[in-house]
């Protein structure tokens, strides 16, 4: 399988952007958000419409309008975003094989979709994603017709939440021809939550912790609506640690994926220490900022939930983890509910301080990171540019051990494509519990 470039260009607003949204301020969260291009790849079936190009450039021009900021380019300091129109690159390439082919092998080996990814950015770091476009595009179009729509967008510049977002007016742009201006996100967090001197704020960590420079591997496990049920019949077993609250589909699989990690990654006579990030979105969480619900940006709080052995001889029990998650995470909202944006911005901070610059934690190499993020509920399995819904989604970095969790094609289970060491994929795939209620 070879992706063949065709061609690179600009695309820029379809009107220019007023002198007075010259200068995008960033956020604080946008300052702490991992610096890193964040691709995604949504495979289309082949259609009879043979101006799929042509329309995806035009919506995506009229869509820019809007975001401007995604058009624009990092300022010199990286504390704001300079809008002068100078575009969003859009590659153009082709692949010599047939969309039906490849996905049949994809949906077992997800990392196939990589050369699909948007040309160059595997190459991106911190020495160069503050010069480069915030947005890239790259449409591959198979031999049948079918093609590969793949976005990929600097961290510092918005969140996932945006970006399935932008995505999904886009598609909505390019479908129906719906007026751009219906379009509503507020451009605000940058006057809520500011950018700040971090210097005489944060040291810099004594170890990023969830950046990896080994190999990682992605694998793609489901979960369907049978696995689930059983799933919860084990936790509403009858026990002596029984849960005063019903756990959701993400919490309990969540849970699950946590103990095999962390068994996988250990053995029988050492456990493991471990930090998972679990990723909020505060978008309608805090009562006193209502407007900030439909934000453009970045306005995530990774929780940094700890686990640590009685016995790290002995594994502890479901019940035990889903209450951790789920005490832990409600903890953080129920201090960001009425909290006001310094109170928001400090307990970034304090979380951040305790768990990744100590040397508890984040200086401690027997410690195992990885990131839990949910997509569930997220309309991007609905992005329909007119040509249908996408048969198969690729996420991720490769830069950092991620879980992402979305939901099944029918929205009755969930898929968890997995972003893991090499080392530690095998065994977690042999892992009682995976085998058990997982389908690989």
């Amino acid at each position: 399988m070879q992706v063949k470039i065709l061609s690179k260009n600009l695309i820029k607003p379809s009107l220019p952007t007023p002198q007075h949204l010259k200068n995008y301020k960033l956020s604080f969260f946008d300052q702490v958000a991992d610096v890193a291009h964040l691709p995604l790849v949504l495979f289309y079936p082949h259609c009879d419409n043979n101006m799929k190009n042509d329309e995806l450039e035009e919506s995506l021009s009229r869509i820019l309008t809007h975001l401007y900021p995604l058009a624009g380019r990092f300022a010199e300091d990286e504390s704001s975003i300079i809008c002068l129109d100078q575009g969003v690159t859009y590659i153009k390439a082709t692949v010599n094989c047939k969309l039906d082919d490849f996905l049949q092998q994809a949906n077992k080996d997800v990392d196939l979709a990589l050369p699909f990814w948007p040309q160059g950015i595997m190459d991106v770091d911190e020495t160069n994603l503050f010069v480069m476009p915030l947005l890239v595009v790259q449409v591959t179009t198979f031999e049948c017709g079918g093609l590969a729509l793949a976005i990929s967008h600097a961290h510092p510049a918005m969140d996932g939440c945006t970006t399935f977002k932008f995505i999904y007016e886009w598609a909505k742009v390019c479908k129906f021809g719906t007026p751009s201006k219906d379009i509503n996100l507020n451009l605000n967090l940058g006057t809520l939550f500011p950018y700040k001197d971090l210097t005489t704020i944060l040291e810099p960590p004594v170890d990023e912790g969830k950046r990896k420079n080994s190999k990682l591997v992605a694998r793609k496990f489901v979960f369907e609506e049978d696995a689930i049920l059983r799933l919860r019949e084990k936790f509403d077993s009858t026990t002596s640690e029984g849960l005063s609250f019903k756990p959701s589909r993400v919490e309990m699989i969540t849970t699950l994926l946590w103990r095999s990690l962390i068994r996988s990654t250990g053995s029988t006579s050492h456990l493991k220490r471990s930090i998972m990030a679990f990723p909020i979105n505060l978008r309608g969480k805090v009562a006193a900022f209502p407007e900030i619900a439909n934000s453009f940006g970045n306005l995530i709080i990774e929780i940094p939930i700890k686990f640590e052995h009685d016995d790290e001889t002995k594994m502890e029990s479901l019940h035990h983890i889903v209450k951790l998650i789920r005490e832990s995470v409600q903890v953080i909202i129920s201090k960001c509910v009425k909290a006001t944006p310094d109170e928001i911005v400090s307990l970034v901070i304090d979380l951040y301080k305790d768990s990744y610059a100590g040397l508890e934690w984040g200086g401690d190499n027997e410690v195992v990171n990885f990131t839990c993020s949910s997509l569930c509920r997220f309309p991007v399995q609905k992005t329909d540019f007119g040509w249908g819904e996408p048969s198969l989604m690729h996420f991720g970095s490769r830069h950092s051990q991620v879980f992402w969790l979305y939901d099944t094609e029918c929205e009755t289970g969930i898929v968890v494509q997995m972003d893991l060491e090499e080392k530690y994929m095998d065994k977690l795939a042999c892992d009682q519990d995976i085998m058990d209620f997982a389908k690989f």
